[in-house]
């Protein structure tokens, strides 16, 4: 009869634990940003720990909390030039940077973000006299590395900067030694980035950081053509994502 009862008791005390551990927020594992302003919408921009492919990979990311209505996911950030982005496919695979500066979140990690929600994109950048713009498609994607990490991009909905994206949907993603573009040479060689090139780009947010005053060479710097030219190099960019279901948070 002891035995019955320690047996009882300890399974009453793992139910305990179960519930515990469910209801804990300590224990909320968010798969992106939006997940984490839906968990608590006082957050503030800055750095965050989110789940995308499951709680045995953490993966550290900048969530953009403010601009048109927060919960942007940022996974690649251009602001200073400390970090080198002419890199290797692994690199690129993998992750790079530090996500409170300069970063790339990894192919893998942005393709584990699409599988999970489906999402719109936005990309913010700066020129060196203060001046702003953006642009906004309404869906972004892309697929496994089986397939490349070809991008899927939804109809460009506005945004001052105006759309040097579209140009670049459905490519394979590229570097110097990875070649998928269309080119019969290696865009990212020539251009010193990795990206989703054709042949070669009309946005070229990977490659080399030019600071204010170099004069841009052969179109390998930051640049986003329909905004500022092929000859600009831009101060600061970042590319974000943000789920498309509806928001019901209030702030």
């Amino acid at each position: 009869m002891m035995t019955m009862m320690m047996q009882v008791t300890s399974l009453v005390a793992l139910l305990v634990l179960a519930t515990s551990v469910h209801s804990d927020s300590q224990f909320y594992l968010p798969i992106d940003c939006d997940d984490i302003h839906r968990h608590d919408n006082t957050s503030s921009s800055g750095v965050y720990t989110i789940y995308p492919g499951g709680p045995t990979t953490p993966i550290h990311v900048y969530c953009d909390m403010d601009t048109d209505g927060g919960r942007w996911t940022v996974f690649q950030r251009r602001i200073d030039g400390t970090e080198n982005f002419y890199r290797p496919w692994k690199h690129y695979k993998t992750g790079f940077g530090n996500v409170a500066g300069e970063y790339w979140l990894g192919l893998e990690n942005i393709f584990l973000l699409s599988m999970r929600k489906e999402n719109e994109l936005r990309v913010d950048m700066e020129d060196w006299e203060g001046g702003k713009a953006s642009a906004q498609y309404s869906s972004f994607s892309i697929e496994s590395e089986n397939a490349g990490y070809q991008l899927h991009l939804g109809s460009f909905t506005g945004g001052a900067a105006g759309d040097s994206l579209t140009g670049h949907n459905n490519m394979k993603f590229t570097t110097f030694d990875k070649d998928q573009d269309t080119w019969e040479k290696n865009c990212a060689q020539h251009f010193l980035g990795g990206f989703w090139y054709y042949n070669c780009h009309i946005s070229n947010l990977n490659s080399m950081y030019a600071p204010h005053g170099a004069i841009g060479f052969d179109d390998v710097h930051v640049s986003w053509n329909t905004w500022k030219g092929t000859k600009y190099s831009l101060k600061t960019v970042a590319m974000k994502i943000r789920s498309v279901e509806s928001c019901t948070c209030t702030h």
